[in-house]
C-alpha cells in the first residue's frame, strides 16, 4: 500500500506524515523538494544537454549538483532546493526548469505528469502533496483550466495509477483562515519577520488567473484556497472513490 496525503497549505500534511511514518518504519516518507517517483515539486527537470550546462556553469558546487542529481530516461532531476550554496541566483536560475508555474506548455506538462505515475511501480511510500497541490495550483492559476477541465486531467491520472496500490488521505480544513495565519509565524525568521507569506503573495498576485480577474491581496488569496480545497475534495469523490478518506485537520 502506498499513501497521498494530500490538503491545503497549514492542514497538517507534514505532521501527519511524519507520525506515519515514525510509526511505520518500513514505509518511506516523501517530502516536497525530494527525490519522488511521481512528484516534481522544487526540482529542475531538466534534459542532459541541458544538464551538462548547468554543471558546467556551477563548476565550483559540480559535485554537490551531481550528488543531488537522478536519471529518468532521457532527463534529470535535480533537488536544487536540497542543495546549500551562498552562489548568487543559484537557487532562481534553477527555479526556471521546473514543470510548474506555467513553464511548459499544457501538453507537455500533462505528458510527464501522467508519465511517471505510469512508470510508478513503488510500494510502501508515504507521499506527501504529490497528488494534487502542484498540479493543481498550476493547473488553476497558470493555465486558466476550468473545474471539469482539471477533473477530465484527473480521470486520466487515475488510469495512469491503474493496477496501483495507493490511498488517499485529504486533510480537510474548517478554518482555513487561521491556518494559514499558524503558518506564518511558523515560517518566520527568529526576528519574527515572516519568509513564506510574502513569497506565497508574490506568487498568486503575479499569476495569469489573478491577472486575468483582477485579484490580490490575503483574501483573494484564502478564496483561492477555499476554491482549490473544494475542488480537490469534488475530485475524491468524483474520480478516486473508494480511493480516498476525508480527515479532519488538526482532529484526525
Amino acid at each position: 500500500m502506498n499513501y497521498f496525503v494530500e490538503g491545503l497549505q497549514g492542514s497538517g500534511k507534514s505532521t501527519l506524515v511524519r507520525r506515519l511514518s515514525e510509526k511505520y518504519h518500513d514505509y518511506k516518507a516523501v517530502c516536497e523538494g525530494d527525490y519522488s517517483p511521481v512528484e516534481l515539486a522544487w526540482c529542475a527537470y531538466v534534459d542532459k544537454e541541458t544538464y551538462a550546462e548547468i554543471l558546467d556553469k556551477y563548476n565550483d558546487i559540480r559535485s554537490e549538483i551531481m550528488e543531488k542529481s537522478y536519471e529518468e530516461d532521457d532527463h534529470m532531476i535535480i533537488c536544487y532546493t536540497k542543495i546549500i550554496t551562498d552562489i548568487p541566483g543559484f537557487h532562481k536560475d534553477l527555479e526556471q526548469y521546473e514543470i510548474y508555474n506555467g513553464n511548459l506548455v499544457q501538453d507537455s506538462f500533462r505528458e510527464i505528469v501522467l508519465k511517471r505515475f505510469r512508470n510508478w511501480n513503488g510500494d510502501k511510500y508515504i507521499f506527501e502533496c504529490s497528488l494534487f497541490q502542484n498540479i493543481v495550483e498550476d493547473m488553476i492559476l497558470f493555465r486558466n483550466c476550468s473545474d471539469q477541465e482539471i477533473i477530465d486531467f484527473y480521470k486520466k491520472v487515475k488510469e495512469a495509477l491503474a493496477g496501483k496500490e495507493y490511498q488517499i488521505m485529504y486533510i480537510r480544513t474548517e478554518d482555513i483562515a487561521s491556518n494559514i495565519d499558524v503558518i506564518r509565524k511558523e515560517r518566520s525568521d527568529d526576528k519574527g519577520n515572516e519568509m513564506w507569506f510574502p513569497l506565497m503573495m508574490s506568487y498568486f498576485d503575479n499569476s495569469p488567473y489573478a491577472w486575468e480577474k483582477s485579484l490580490s491581496g490575503t483574501d483573494a488569496l484564502l478564496d483561492h484556497f477555499r476554491h482549490r480545497q473544494e475542488l480537490e475534495l469534488r475530485i475524491c469523490r468524483e474520480v478516486f472513490e473508494g480511493k480516498y478518506l476525508e480527515l479532519k485537520s488538526k482532529e484526525y
